[in-house]
């Protein structure tokens, strides 16, 4: 008798790929949580550290934003969250503003690498790996569809209801190096969000032996509180992205698709934005 290969339908390994039950198994499975006391007081204090300097502290200004927002005469349909703003009427100096903002972007996702590299593991651990490019790519491209049609349906829904700022992705003046600065910012947002806020928090939350279903909600959670800045809207589209793009590292620990969907939806926001705003009444 001849055996044959049974091929599991596309749907299907989609499917799988989401599965939370499957996600949880594989990630479990791959990192062991520290059962030294003293390391785990360490990796508590470092996690803490790290996001008190990164996007947990910015999680903390968008909730001020947003109270802000909320206490303003004008309602937050009303009321303006800009992007990448311009910082100089000199164009020289604005460019080297955006440069820096830039450099912090790889700093903050150059960072976790470090730490998670003087604990032994390096960027392979943490789904940084070069095998499969062209399907990593794929699945980069389909991940972006996936976030990026709903939620800009969500986004002007929020909007319409009242639950959203307006988001301006680009306050900056019409020079040369905009485009250019704008897709440096775009990668650096998706390098430095989904190398610590996936990568990096899942590792050391594991580690602590934090649950997965715990972890999963807590860095969407936190995905989520740095963009309450554009109200309710903003926070809850990014709290289910998070949820989305935690699920698919616990299932593949694959990062790069992670880092290339997020540089993709960014660039499409930010440069798309610049481009047609002027001529585009709703944005």
């Amino acid at each position: 008798m001849t055996g044959r290969v049974r091929r599991v339908p596309e749907a299907g390994r989609v499917r799988k790929a989401f599965s939370p039950r499957e996600a949880f198994r594989c990630y479990a499975a791959r990192f062991d949580p520290v059962t030294d006391p003293r390391a785990r007081r360490l990796l508590a204090v470092e996690l803490v550290v790290v996001l008190l300097v990164t996007f947990g502290l910015a999680g903390l200004y968008s909730v001020l934003d947003l109270t802000s927002a909320l206490l303003a005469p004008e309602p937050l349909a009303g009321q303006t969250a800009t992007l990448n703003p311009s910082r100089s009427t000199h164009a020289w100096l604005d460019a080297g503003y955006q440069v820096l903002s830039v450099l912090r972007l790889v700093a903050w996702s150059l960072l976790p690498l470090v730490l998670l590299a003087h604990t032994g593991i390096g960027p392979k651990a943490v789904g940084l790996v070069r095998d499969r490019a062209g399907r990593q790519i794929a699945w980069g491209f389909a991940l972006a569809a996936v976030i990026g049609i709903p939620g800009l349906a969500f986004y002007l829904g929020a909007v319409a209801a009242g639950f959203n700022l307006q988001v301006a992705a680009s306050g900056l003046t019409e020079t040369w190096w905009r485009p250019v600065v704008l897709v440096l910012a775009a990668a650096g947002n998706g390098a430095a969000e989904e190398i610590l806020v996936v990568g990096y928090l899942l590792v050391r939350l594991r580690q602590l032996g934090v649950p997965p279903a715990v972890a999963l909600v807590g860095t969407a959670l936190l995905r989520g509180s740095y963009h309450l800045y554009q109200g309710f809207g903003g926070g809850l589209g990014n709290l289910a992205m998070g949820i989305v793009f935690a699920l698919w590292w616990m299932r593949t620990r694959r990062l790069w698709p992670l880092v290339l969907a997020h540089t993709l939806l960014d660039v499409v926001a930010f440069v798309g934005y610049a481009l047609l705003a002027p001529h585009v009444a709703w944005l």
